[in-house]
């Protein structure tokens, strides 16, 4: 085939798509081409081919949400289908679909945070949150609030808002009926019931309800201090004991 019909076959396809009425007795028919036609009486045998230009690059045939890639596509369709899940975490047993998934999660058990940010150094296990980290450097905030026009970084922090304005806490905790805006924090409230505390230092065995306590602690062992005080520059391990210093002291 010539470029030139590589490149007009989809722009047909979807035209043909969009635009039903354009089967027999109508504009493509009455040129006296025939293309459009053909394409409605292929469209069958063809739909898999065509899929990839009508939404995005790739789309579901069972919601016809689109993707960049056919990776994300395959990925995505595990939702509508009992995928399996061959690539088992020997740590924990857990089961994923891809290896590459699998990887990324052992990173919670090895504490491998082979992710580093290039302005401050700080490191994760996920490639994933550096990215949302840099925009702390950067300003960056481009979900915005409707109501109140207040933007954040992150578009899971902008639904956790939209709550505040309209009151919904959808997450209950199964024990004492306490509801949270927030699924994380009904977490790490339902631990109050179990006395679980997965988050364990490994230098003093000490463990803790949440990974944020954890991290707290871990600079007692560092002497990290990362909150400085932009008046006298003093600095702190903790963010609540420079808001204290602060309004004690300036």
């Amino acid at each position: 085939f010539s470029s030139k019909l590589e490149i007009h076959i989809p722009v047909i396809l979807f035209e043909a798509v969009l635009q039903p009425e354009l089967g027999a007795g109508g504009p493509g028919a009455a040129s006296g081409k025939g293309e459009v036609p053909l394409v409605l009486q292929m469209w069958e045998e063809l739909q898999v081919e065509i899929q990839p230009y009508l939404v995005g690059r790739a789309s579901c045939d069972k919601c016809r949400k689109g993707f960049q890639t056919s990776s994300d596509l395959l990925r995505h369709q595990c939702t509508h289908t009992e995928c399996e899940r061959p690539f088992l975490c020997p740590d924990c047993g857990k089961g994923y679909k891809y290896n590459s998934s699998l990887v990324s999660h052992q990173h919670m058990h090895t504490r491998e945070r082979p992710y580093e940010c290039p302005e401050c150094g700080k490191r994760f296990s996920h490639k994933s949150n550096l990215i949302v980290h840099k925009r702390i450097h950067t300003g960056e905030r481009s979900y915005e609030c409707g109501e109140c026009g207040k933007s954040f970084c992150q578009r899971s922090h902008l639904i956790y808002h939209l709550r505040s304005h309209t009151g919904k806490k959808p997450n209950k905790c199964d024990k004492c009926r306490k509801k949270f805006q927030i699924s994380s924090h009904l977490v790490r409230h339902q631990r109050i019931h179990t006395e679980e505390r997965p988050f364990r230092y490994p230098d003093c065995g000490k463990g803790f309800k949440d990974n944020s306590t954890l991290v707290t602690h871990r600079r007692i062992h560092s002497g990290e201090r990362p909150y400085e005080c932009p008046e006298c520059g003093k600095r702190f391990s903790q963010s609540s004991n420079l808001s204290r210093h602060q309004q004690s002291q300036h």
